[in-house]
């Protein structure tokens, strides 16, 4: 398996005041990215070369969670991979596919999430 990307994500109801938060601590905007269906927005957020922190607008949230964004090559894989080791996909396999990415949240036994996406690549 592949990975092209492992940083934090926070999911969030109130991105308008953690962005600017970040941006106060020196990070900047690489960009951003929303849902097809608007159910969310991403921001992808960079310090120098070396720290990324994405900030993921999503309405229906209960409360904030932190979890893990892992980019791979091979949604597929990954994610029969992350199945197989009991996590439980949030939403029951309807992965959101916006065209140019594919991803969706998995949550461990023990609670932690991982975003799971694969950039599409054309």
């Amino acid at each position: 398996m592949k990975i092209t990307a492992f940083n934090p994500i926070i999911l969030t109801t109130n991105a308008a005041e953690i962005v600017p938060l970040f941006e106060e601590l020196g990070f900047t905007q690489a960009h951003s990215k929303e849902g097809a269906d608007g159910s969310f927005t991403s921001y992808d957020l960079k310090y120098g070369e070396d720290f990324r922190v994405d900030v993921t607008q999503v309405d229906s949230m209960p409360q904030d969670m932190t979890a893990i964004r892992m980019n791979v090559r091979d949604f597929d894989e990954a994610y029969d991979l992350l199945v197989s080791k009991g996590f439980k996909d949030v939403n029951n396999g309807q992965a959101t596919d916006t065209g140019t990415s594919k991803a969706t949240l998995l949550i461990s036994p023990s609670g932690f999430g991982i975003s799971l996406s694969q950039h599409i690549r054309k």
